[in-house]
């Protein structure tokens, strides 16, 4: 049970640090590409600008979902709930004890 408490923790944080790592790339492409535009096109600016912001916003919504999936998983854990069904339903094998075998002297 402690091992998958551990597990869930551990893909709780990759997904909270995948997330931030790709919006951070994903955000700084953009922005690279959007100063490159703006260089070569002063004239398209504010045109760039609208799309740039809402390109970012469709950029940045997915690592967000992964941040709430992330958080979700770290602190409700919704996987110890069917880990202690799956126990308790699970049968127990009972074993005999083993024949003790007295020696002659």
């Amino acid at each position: 049970m402690e091992s998958l408490i551990g597990l869930t923790a551990i893909a709780g944080a990759l997904l909270l640090a995948f997330g931030a790592l790709g919006a951070a790339i994903g955000i700084g492409i953009l922005g690279g590409r959007f100063i490159e535009a703006i260089a070569r096109q002063p004239e398209l600016g504010p045109q760039l600008q609208t799309k740039f912001f809402v390109v970012m916003g469709l950029v940045d919504a997915v690592p967000m979902i992964a941040v709430g999936l992330g958080l979700f998983i770290i602190f409700s854990n919704p996987f110890i709930a069917q880990a202690k069904d799956a126990a308790a339903s699970a049968p127990v094998a009972v074993s005999a004890p083993a024949a003790t075998a007295e020696v002659a002297p």
